[in-house]
């Protein structure tokens, strides 16, 4: 058996850069803190695709099926002799890959971000943050129970509040920072009750256990029922809430493309790697419970994600901000994942969506960074995020120009990139589901399509704008990571993916169904076709259709008035009519009682206060007086 202890590594060396530059980092020149952050990354990357070698070519397996394996574990709290909480690498196919996403994403991203950063004021704290980001995602990913999840799950959500609000001296970063941390709060707290829920039935916190299909855990809990539904599904259902808050989904989603008022690197970080795809590891980690023992919460992922991935599809292809296009873009991206583990089953050919879903998480990473990280570049050449103020930017921006196709190729599902393979895989599984999820992915890939080429012909193409300055390609550090993000976007579709992660750990043979992957093509193109029509030149066909379109185009530009309906209910009901009341009370009979102890205490006290004088004829006064009543007293009871 080989010894993973190293890989505890992977985890610790962004813990270490973290203290490191956020505590010694003011002693040496702002690029030394890049330089070390993004070095550090380079070697918990580098030790990651050992471990993929080392786990998936070189580890035996026993029979077909992958096994998983503890690489370190510790103890950390000892409540009882059955309920301890450990901390520890737990390494199976979905952790191992997720290892690979997160370490080759975040390392582009610090690289990239030793560019983009520069002259910003806090770019060693910039890093520092980065770091803690990504030790965050890397512990969660690697927990070997599901309160160590949570831990780390916390840990993102810091990290996430840090980045976002980086620019704290501008009221949007500051507040969206706080949106985002306080919507993702109420959502963890449905979390932790699933987490307690889940503990409670099947006395175990660990995921080896839990997700045993053949273990006692999975059928713990199945027989009590509450409202309908068992105690399980219930469990399952708020551990969903908590991933469906991280990973944006419907109706949680409204901090998502607030976020973007944090650093672009952030965001690529952010929706390619770590936050957003959270959920959708929750779920896939946890799946073999939802499968078997909480099929009605599966239902509820899939209808989620199926709602969420078509409801920010519509509204991307109203936006105007780049970044918040690619937001939304997420959303659907990360809805289609959801659903895809929502159609699955258990096992071989059943466990098609599973694979799909963890397979479009992995190639989505690369094409979504490159995205991000290339929007990054337009803004830092023409200092706008409005791709109305754009075009024509393909003459200055070559490498830009290039590796953003390529990244809007492969989202589109063009082939032979990689978005065609894993949204392929979705498709089929959806089709093998029910024939109204695959006509409605369908639609998301032909929507996707639109709006990814609106955004691509409305800054590259188009009419070329009167910029401020002439535009001009990013330095090297930051267009060798739009190369190299690029060759993933090409390539990753090509993996055997099958092969390595699946619902049950056994690998089987996917294939290219022609009757499914032709349609998906086709409503690609067409997308794509149409959004050149609109948008490759100056036409006033985008105005004429929204003007037909009219207020069903107003509510999707207005994201469908979701943020009006939160704000509403939270300053007009809650708390005009639960806040103002508890307050109401809370200041007039809480504190008015309390107040009113104090005044009748300092009242009698300053009454009294004179029989403890430290006067002695007072007290002689006193002694004397009571003296003489008692003796009154004596006399009066004798004579009668």
């Amino acid at each position: 058996m080989i010894n993973f202890g190293y890989t505890v590594w992977i985890v610790l060396i962004p813990l270490f850069l973290f203290i490191l530059i956020g505590f010694f980092g003011h002693k040496f020149k702002p690029i030394v803190s890049g330089i070390i952050g993004t070095s550090g990354l380079f070697a918990s990357m580098a030790i990651s695709y050992f471990t993929a070698y080392q786990y998936f070519f070189v580890l035996p397996k026993v029979g077909e099926t992958f096994v998983k394996v503890i690489g370190f574990e510790t103890t950390w709290l000892r409540f009882t002799e059955k309920l301890v909480i450990h901390l520890g690498v737990l390494l199976d196919p979905i952790s191992v890959m997720m290892l690979i996403v997160i370490t080759t994403v975040s390392f582009m991203v610090h690289l990239y971000s030793i560019g983009y950063m520069e002259g910003e004021k806090g770019y060693m704290r910039f890093f520092s943050f980065l770091s803690l980001f990504s030790f965050s995602m890397l512990g969660l990913v690697v927990a070997t129970n599901i309160f160590q999840m949570y831990i780390f799950w916390e840990l993102v959500g810091v990290s996430s509040y840090l980045l976002i609000g980086f620019y704290y001296t501008k009221d949007t970063a500051v507040a969206a920072s706080k949106k985002a941390f306080i919507v993702t709060r109420f959502a963890d707290l449905g979390f932790l009750i699933g987490i307690l829920l889940l503990s409670f039935n099947t006395g175990t916190f660990d995921f080896i256990t839990l997700t045993d299909p053949k273990g006692a855990a999975i059928a713990q809990g199945s027989g009590i029922m509450f409202l309908g539904l068992s105690t399980m599904t219930w469990s399952m259902i708020f551990i969903f809430m908590g991933g469906a808050g991280k990973s944006a989904m419907f109706p949680l989603h409204i901090w998502l493309p607030d976020a973007m008022e944090g650093p672009t690197p952030v965001s690529a970080l952010i929706h390619a790697a770590t936050m957003v795809v959270a959920g959708v590891y929750l779920v896939a980690r946890l799946f073999p419970i939802f499968h078997f023992s909480a099929p009605v919460a599966l239902d509820v992922v899939m209808y989620v994600g199926a709602f969420s991935s078509i409801f920010a599809a519509v509204i991307a292809c109203t936006q105007f901000d780049i970044k918040r296009v690619l937001a939304y873009s997420t959303m659907s991206q990360i809805g289609m994942m959801m659903f895809a583990l929502g159609v699955s089953g258990y096992g071989e050919e059943a466990g098609l969506g599973f694979m799909a879903s963890m397979f479009h998480l992995f190639t989505h990473a690369f094409f979504k960074a490159l995205l991000f990280l290339g929007a990054g570049a337009i803004i830092h050449a023409v200092h706008s995020n409005y791709m109305n103020e754009m075009g024509g930017l393909r003459k200055h921006l070559p490498i830009t120009h290039i590796t953003f196709l390529i990244a809007c190729l492969a989202i589109a599902g063009i082939p032979p990139l990689a978005g065609f393979f894993s949204k392929d895989e979705i498709l089929a599984a959806s089709h093998q589901k029910a024939m109204w999820i695959f006509i409605l992915g369908l639609i998301i890939s032909g929507l996707t399509a639109f709006y990814m080429f609106r955004l691509y012909f409305s800054i590259f193409w188009g009419k070329d704008q009167h910029y401020h300055h002439t535009p001009h390609e990013a330095p090297k550090v930051m267009t060798i990571p739009l190369m190299l993000l690029s060759l993933g976007a090409i390539f990753a579709g090509l993996l055997p993916f099958s092969s390595f992660v699946t619902s049950d750990g056994k690998p089987f043979a996917s294939h290219i169904d022609m009757a499914i992957a032709i349609p998906a093509v086709l409503v690609g193109v067409i997308g794509a076709l149409t959004a050149m029509v609109f948008y490759r030149k100056e036409t006033n066909i985008p105005e004429k259709i929204s003007g037909f379109l009219g207020g069903f185009y107003r509510a999707a530009f207005r994201k469908f008035y979701i943020d009006e309906i939160y704000l509403f209910i939270t300053r007009k009901i809650i708390f005009n009519y639960v806040s103002r009341p508890i307050a109401w009370f809370d200041r007039h009979i809480v504190d008015g009682s309390m107040n009113g102890i104090s005044y009748v205490t300092n009242e009698v006290s300053g009454r009294i206060k004179g029989l403890q004088s430290g006067q002695l004829q007072t007290y002689a006064w006193v002694f004397v007086t009571g003296a003489v009543a008692l003796a009154l007293t004596f006399i009066y009871l004798w004579t009668n």
